[in-house]
């Protein structure tokens, strides 16, 4: 990836901008788990002095999303199979309470919203090539965007950052997924399932669909981060962001 111009401004401003870019880095997984990050290769990356990409390096490890190593600088912090399975889990706990309170209160331009956001999921293409999965931005967007609207109507902003944050580690392991077959599944159908269940203002049925849509894909993305594991790194494929959950 070309790196952007230099960053003008106060050290500040510079940190606060490689902290983003280092961020989206690791999230989409060119800064691959347990990567050592060396602060001049990133300066360069970034536009950004040293000291600025420190900032952005503390920042991160307090996220979790870097390790600081004793003496010897910081690395991206790992993505195991044990670690999906606890986030999973996270997952389908919050956003099932976050999901529950938005039904209680979405009002009319909520409904508009959640239904909208599914319809136009819906007509996109998960993949750019027919034969295969190559990321579809659009698609990755409409997603991102159609559960941030069935949860939209929830009154509780520290809870909905939560969710964010937990959406972006779940980004971050698919990241490292090779594209796999999901035989048997129809994730537009999940999508359409969940959004009728939250508009008929049925919580239960609400909640159960999207914990066994997270499910599904949390098994899905496990099996191919071990079998990932198990292939030596000569022989693997390049890695494709897995598009569902």
């Amino acid at each position: 990836m070309t790196a952007p111009p230099s960053l003008a401004g106060s050290p500040d401003t510079q940190a606060t901008a490689a902290y983003r870019r280092l961020r989206a880095e690791i999230l989409d997984g060119r800064l691959a788990p347990g990567q050592r990050l060396k602060v001049q290769d990133l300066a360069a990356l970034c536009g950004a002095g040293p000291s600025p990409v420190r900032e952005a390096l503390a920042q991160l490890a307090a996220e979790g999303l870097a390790r600081r190593i004793e003496q010897r600088g910081f690395r991206v912090a790992d993505a195991d199979p044990a670690g999906l399975a606890g986030l999973v889990r996270s997952r389908c706990l919050v956003e099932a309470a976050a999901l529950r309170e938005a039904i209680a209160r979405g009002d009319a331009a909520w409904e508009d919203a959640v239904a909208a956001a599914e319809r136009r999921l819906a007509r996109l293409p998960r993949s750019l090539d027919p034969t295969r999965y190559v990321t579809n931005p659009a698609w990755e967007a409409a997603h991102r965007g159609f559960h941030q609207a069935l949860l939209a109507a929830c009154a509780a902003p520290p809870l909905l950052a939560f969710c964010e944050r937990l959406r972006d580690e779940a980004e971050r392991y698919r990241a490292q997924a090779n594209a796999v077959a999901w035989p048997g599944r129809d994730v537009a159908a999940e999508h359409a399932a969940i959004a009728e269940a939250a508009l008929d203002r049925d919580a239960d049925r609400a909640a159960a669909l999207l914990a066994e849509h997270l499910n599904a894909t949390g098994e899905f993305v496990r099996r191919a981060l071990e079998r990932r594991a198990a292939t030596p790194a000569a022989r693997r494929r390049p890695t494709a962001r897995l598009a569902a959950e």
